[in-house]
């Protein structure tokens, strides 16, 4: 077994899109609309679906809104420079809600970023991961 997906239900689907894509740098693996169902599923990734863990953004076409719940924590993604990639996502119009620094409790340097829906995405810096958690 492996993990294939980890879903998310977006209010706007080309505003996510441009965010996963053009800030966090994933790329658009396949999109298809279900007229019937009134729903888009988008899968974004680092790599093919057959190799990677990726994104499914679900957008239902009547819901413009969602409220994320106590229950969600974030995604996580593993980064080589946190520094430098924090930089980038506030040069691309991202938004970084925990600057870079060592975890509560810990080493292993990480920072948060907020997609447009306000889904929290963690940034691991790699190598301060290798040293202790």
């Amino acid at each position: 077994m492996r993990l294939l997906h980890t879903m998310l239900r977006v209010g706007d689907l080309e505003r996510s899109l441009a965010f996963y894509t053009e800030v966090l740098g994933m790329r658009l693996l396949r999109r298809k609309d279900y007229p019937g169902g009134r729903y888009t599923l988008a899968f974004v990734g680092y790599g093919e679906e057959s190799d990677h863990t990726v994104l499914e953004l679900t957008h239902n076409w009547d819901t413009s809104h969602y409220e994320i719940g106590t229950g969600y924590g974030h995604i996580a993604l593993g980064v080589d420079d946190i520094v430098t990639t924090c930089e980038a996502i506030r040069a691309k119009g991202g938004r970084v809600v925990r600057e870079p620094g060592p975890k509560q409790h810990g080493t292993t340097v990480i920072a948060f970023a907020e997609d447009p829906d306000g889904y929290k995405v963690e940034l691991i810096e790699l190598a301060s991961r290798a040293h202790g958690a």
